[in-house]
């Protein structure tokens, strides 16, 4: 079964909005047994819309439309989709009702007129109810295909997918069939490295019905086994021996799987272990704690951090020495140990975690735009780590990043 996925917005098409939506239900149809054939964005335009979703029905079993649904001219979703259907727009008395309720539990004494198109529905579709805002969804048939429109704003959209797209696309799906993927993530291995090791293990093995790819992002590879079984059960026993050859060439280099993030990884070997974090950051200005910090609960391990970006504050902030600083210079493995250990020293934490380096655009002291030193102190010794990291000057802060929380990470696991 084959569905695609449209997003409406002609602020799609400008950059300023990222379709996050595509991504998030193209994760959810595997687990119904649904293929995503296409992601496809359209502008504004009801003409535009109603082409492209003809298009898509002609490829595909099932469509699902996010965005347009709201009160302004600028919304034509419904009406491309009634012209679509070839029927006329119906105004719906309920959910004209439930409209002005829904205002008036606001706290809006007077609804603006124009939202009462939100009650406009294609003749004969159903409507699907939106407990987290004012824009009913649609289920309209088209020559026995359903197309799900949805509204862009993701809160919304996922509510209604989940309570209502999900379980009725699973229902015309019908028994036996499940698309399941299983997730190795790793860190510090280039994509082309990764592909290198695993790529023998792969011709000489084979994965059989299970297919391989790669998900590449700053210091980060995601390693995607899929499968499809009549159940999740039987998909994932179809991957099970993959992974495992898998794991074995790559070892250590996993660090999780599926949607366990490198520091909810680290967070969580830190409270396993019972163990505080404090963090000095040079060229990563922030970046660092920012990370460590998205974690909920990350305050029950970290005590805070040090961004000593110019070289005295190294010095002024976190004791490292003037003469080691003047010796090795401020990007050097001995100055990030210094780091490390003082901010270990300065919040009183089991462990300090170090970054400095040469983000760009020139060199600096000699060391190339891309060098890397990063540093994990404990009371048992300190692990160190000098790398070149690629691309442009964000890139480089955000692989400074990520390895050096995967430094963390196997400091922690004993292996660094």
């Amino acid at each position: 079964m084959r569905c695609e996925i449209v997003g409406v917005g002609t602020e799609l098409l400008l950059g300023q909005i990222v379709n996050t939506n595509a991504a998030w239900i193209g994760q959810r149809l595997a687990d119904v047994g649904w293929d995503c054939l296409r992601h496809t964005a359209v502008g504004d335009n009801q003409a535009r819309i109603t082409e492209v979703l003809r298009g898509a029905l002609g490829r595909a079993e099932a469509v699902i439309v996010t965005g347009g649904l709201g009160p302004t001219q600028d919304d034509v979703t419904r009406e491309a989709i009634a012209a679509l259907a070839g029927v006329p727009l119906v105004r719906q008395p309920e959910l004209e009702a439930w409209l002005r309720e829904r205002f008036a539990r606001m706290g809006i004494a007077r609804m603006a007129e124009m939202n009462l198109r939100q009650a406009d529905v294609p003749e004969g579709a159903r409507y699907i109810d939106n407990s987290r805002g004012t824009a009913p969804g649609l289920i309209v048939e088209v020559d026995g295909k359903p197309v799900y429109a949805v509204p862009g704003v993701p809160r919304e959209m996922e509510g209604m997918v989940e309570r209502v797209v999900l379980p009725d696309l699973a229902a015309r799906a019908g028994e036996g069939r499940a698309i399941v993927s299983r997730v190795l993530r790793t860190a510090g291995v280039g994509e082309s490295r990764l592909a290198e090791r695993l790529t023998p293990l792969w011709d000489a093995a084979g994965g059989g019905q299970v297919t391989l790819a790669y998900l590449a992002s700053a210091g980060e590879v995601r390693v995607r086994l899929t499968a499809v079984g009549a159940t999740r059960e039987e998909a994932l026993a179809e991957i099970a021996p993959v992974e495992a050859k898998i794991r074995e060439e790559l070892g250590e280099v996993v660090y999780s799987i599926d949607d366990e993030t490198l520091e909810a990884a680290v967070g969580r070997l830190l409270r396993d272990r019972d163990r505080t974090l404090a963090t000095a950051e040079s060229l990563t200005g922030g970046l660092l704690g920012g990370r460590v910090t998205t974690v909920a609960g990350s305050s029950d391990y970290y005590l805070g951090g040090v961004v000593a970006y110019a070289t005295e504050a190294k010095a002024a902030l976190l004791g490292v020495g003037e003469d080691l600083l003047a010796a090795d210079g401020p990007v050097s493995e001995p100055v990030a140990a210094a780091m490390a250990e003082g901010a270990r020293r300065a919040f009183g934490a089991d462990l300090g975690l170090a970054t400095t380096g040469v983000a760009g655009p020139a060199e600096q002291g000699g060391r190339r735009v891309g060098t890397l030193c990063l540093a994990a102190a404990d009371a048992a010794g300190t692990a160190t780590s000098t790398l070149r990291a690629p691309g442009d000057r964000a890139q480089v802060r955000a692989w400074a990043v990520t390895v050096a929380l995967d430094l963390l990470r196997r400091r922690l696991e004993g292996v660094a």
